[in-house]
This record gives structure tokens, C-alpha cells and sequence, in this order.
């Protein structure tokens, strides 16, 4: 007599937010990104990833057309608008300034705090980690997808910057902050180190929206605890009477990035803003992990 075949629970993951079979683990293994692939496939297909880069492409295009309808090529203004009129390059750097305090923080808000949120709500953490995926690599690619974020949404400024700038206006050497001039390619190389240095000060936040992305099965509330803290932060360090505190808020080092305009180069303010960044991922993503190691991944 025939034994009866033993039921198979097929392993399964989830691509785009819906469950499918998943790999054997040997496959896995010989597919370590294979993850990492899918989570940034997730980020970037979805409308409201390209929403949010669309509304961030029309700060510098907002801020080149106002700039050519209102001043003339050969007159001054504030600060920043004149050294756009004198060189369109500057567009970029200006838009990134402008984007750091409010825009940035707040689509990186949206995003990281969406990460173990938005799969709670749907119900495909269970999927994910019966894949196989274990709960410290599961945070790590949830992170990673929150930093390409990052990295997309400050490059797409800086080359939107560039482009409008140079329709716009004309191009021609940029004077840095310690009055020397560079030709246009040297000013390239300094604005891609801009946007790496806006990128890395996004890291903290990121980790503090994966953190609080673990406490809630809803991602709009997630979202909204992680903006309210990048705006609280910016506040405080505001606050003369709570000098001693600057230095350890996550945003203390956003607009530090004068080094890099200067001739020599000082990574100063990069190293400085590293180790800050560096000490909030460190807590958050540990305290992230602690509590989703906890988590009910099947309520």
C-alpha cells in the first residue's frame, strides 16, 4: 500500500507586494541580492516614489524660472539668486539648499517609515521571512532600499539643477566660497560630493523612520512620527539656550557642506557629519531589529 504523499508548504516571498513562490534556500544562497533586488524594484515602481521625485525635479526648475522671469542677467539680489543669474550652475546647489530643511525630510519621511509598516498593513512580512529571509537581513534591505531613496531623490536635484541652470543661464567658472574659480567639470565633481554629503545626512533620519516603521502596523502613522522629528530637530537646533544639544541632534550637520565649496577640499564637516549619522543608525537600526525581532509577524 501506497504511503500518502506528506503535504509541502511552498516557500514563498513577495515581489511588488504580492506573494509568489520563493527560491529554495540553496537557490538563495547563490542569490544573495536577490532581496535587495526586490525591495528596490518595490520602491521605485510605485507611483508614489515617482510622485515624491517629480515634486523634488520641480524645486530647482521652480527655482530657475522664477529666478530668470524676475531678475535680469546682469543684476544682483540676494545671495544665492545672484549667483544664479552669473552662472546657472548654481541652480543645483541652491535647490539642494533649499530642499534640505523641508522637502528631503520630508519624502525620506514618507518613505522610511513606510518600510516594515507597509508590509505589516498588507501582511507579507510572514511571506517575506518563510522566503527564507532572516529578521537582521530583512532590516538591512529595508534600510538599504530607504538609503537608495535617498540617493536617487538628491542626485535627481542635482542634475535637474544643472540642466534647467544651464537652459536658463550661462555657464561659464564658479567661484567657490574661498574665492577661487573652477571650470565647469571641477564644479561637477563638487556637486556629486553636495549630494553624497545631503545623502549621508539623510542616514539618521532614515534609521529613526525604520525604527518607528517597527512600531506600528500603520504607515501613515510611521511617516508622520519621523517628519514631525526632522522638523522637531531643525527647531531645537535653533535654540541658543540648548547649545550643548546641537551637536548631537541628526540635522545639527544638513547645511554643512562649505568644506566641499572650498580650494583645498576639507572633509572636515564630511567626517564630522559621518560619525553623527553613523551614531543614529547604530541606535535606531539596533533598536529597530530589537524591536522587530519581537514582532508578531502573523497578526
Amino acid at each position: 500500500m501506497s504511503q500518502p504523499e506528506s503535504p509541502v508548504v511552498a516557500d514563498t516571498t513577495v515581489a511588488a507586494g504580492r506573494p509568489v513562490p520563493a527560491a529554495a534556500p540553496s537557490a538563495a544562497r547563490r542569490r544573495p541580492f536577490a532581496l535587495l533586488g526586490s525591495e528596490l524594484a518595490l520602491v521605485f515602481r510605485r507611483r508614489r516614489t515617482w510622485a515624491m521625485l517629480g515634486a523634488l525635479a520641480l524645486v530647482p526648475i521652480l527655482i530657475a524660472v522664477a529666478v530668470r522671469l524676475t531678475t535680469g542677467d546682469d543684476s544682483g539680489g540676494p545671495a544665492f539668486l545672484g549667483d544664479i543669474t552669473n552662472n546657472g550652475l548654481f541652480v543645483a546647489f541652491t535647490a539642494l539648499t533649499v530642499s534640505i530643511p523641508l522637502f528631503l525630510p520630508l519624502t525620506v519621511g514618507v518613505v522610511a517609515g513606510d518600510t516594515v509598516a507597509g508590509e505589516a498593513s498588507h501582511g507579507t512580512i510572514r511571506y517575506l521571512l518563510v522566503a527564507p529571509t532572516g529578521r537582521v537581513r530583512f532590516i538591512l534591505v529595508k534600510f538599504a532600499g530607504a538609503v537608495a531613496f535617498c540617493l536617487a531623490a538628491t542626485l535627481l536635484i542635482v542634475l535637474v539643477g544643472a540642466a534647467i541652470g544651464a537652459v536658463l543661464f550661462r555657464i561659464g567658472p564658479v567661484t567657490l566660497l574661498s574665492g577661487t574659480q573652477v571650470d565647469g567639470w571641477s564644479y561637477a565633481g563638487r556637486a556629486l560630493l553636495l549630494a553624497l554629503y545631503v545623502t549621508l545626512s539623510m542616514l539618521g533620519l532614515s534609521a529613526i523612520g525604520l525604527f518607528a516603521s517597527t512600531l506600528t502596523n500603520v504607515p501613515v502613522g510611521a511617516m508622520a512620527a519621523t517628519v514631525v522629528l526632522a522638523g522637531a530637530s531643525q527647531v531645537l537646533d535653533q535654540l541658543p539656550q540648548l547649545d550643548w544639544l546641537h551637536p548631537f541632534l541628526f540635522s545639527h550637520q544638513w547645511l554643512g557642506f562649505g568644506d566641499l565649496l572650498r580650494d583645498p577640499i576639507s572633509f572636515d564637516s564630511f567626517g564630522s557629519n559621518a560619525v553623527l549619522q553613523l551614531g543614529y543608525v547604530v541606535v535606531f537600526g539596533a533598536l529597530a531589529y530589537s524591536r522587530f525581532a519581537t514582532k508578531d509577524v502573523l497578526s
